[in-house]
């Protein structure tokens, strides 16, 4: 029973702390002013992690590199502590490779969590208050991921339908990030 609740908060800190920076990462692409309120917000709380490999890894081609590498590192920080909390041993040096492959699909099942609680809240959003102060930023987050997806899909009417189908796609890669990553590391299951 405490290896449960142990790997549950495992499973919600880290997630946070990898959705975070990934947020910050993702908040630098699409461009949103520094001085937002989220994007002042993001950076810091993510700053502890970030500054100090920026000076290893800066950013380049408009990638903010510093922060995928830390998701990356809290990733694989994240599968090392769930293995010792399930087996109380030393992660075998064999299993390493493994490690940095299931980092990799954790930080890219992360992603695809955050993207599909960001849609989730801005289609809510979109029906209770479409003038909420935060639409605009969600917007700008959303709109590379929808407007391929609304090109493609015929419009109802006013009906939108874009973020029904990229929530469907999202989960449909998490659930092979999840086999990969089982695959990569055995121990993980989700």
């Amino acid at each position: 029973m405490i290896g449960e609740i142990l790997r549950f908060l495992l499973d919600i800190s880290f997630t946070l702390i990898g959705a975070v920076l990934l947020a910050r990462a993702w908040l630098q692409a699409v461009k949103l002013h520094p001085f937002n309120p989220i994007s002042q917000a993001v950076n810091q709380v993510t700053n502890w992690l970030v500054t100090p490999l920026r000076r290893v890894v800066p950013t380049s081609g408009g990638i903010d590199w510093a922060s995928l590498l830390g998701a990356l590192l809290v990733a694989i920080v994240y599968l090392i502590l769930l293995w010792f909390v399930s087996t109380a041993s030393m992660l075998p040096i064999n299993l390493i490779p493994g490690v940095i492959g299931a980092g990799i699909a954790t930080v890219g099942r992360w992603a695809l969590n955050l993207i599909i609680w960001l849609t989730l809240i801005q289609a809510v959003l979109s029906w209770v208050n479409p003038m909420a102060t935060v639409m605009p930023v969600l917007r700008t987050l959303t709109a590379p991921l929808l407007e391929p997806i609304r090109r493609i899909m015929p419009r109802l009417g006013g009906l939108d339908l874009s973020p029904l189908v990229l929530l469907i796609l999202a989960q449909i890669a998490i659930m092979i990030l999840n086999r990969m990553t089982y695959q990569l590391f055995p121990l993980f299951i989700r």
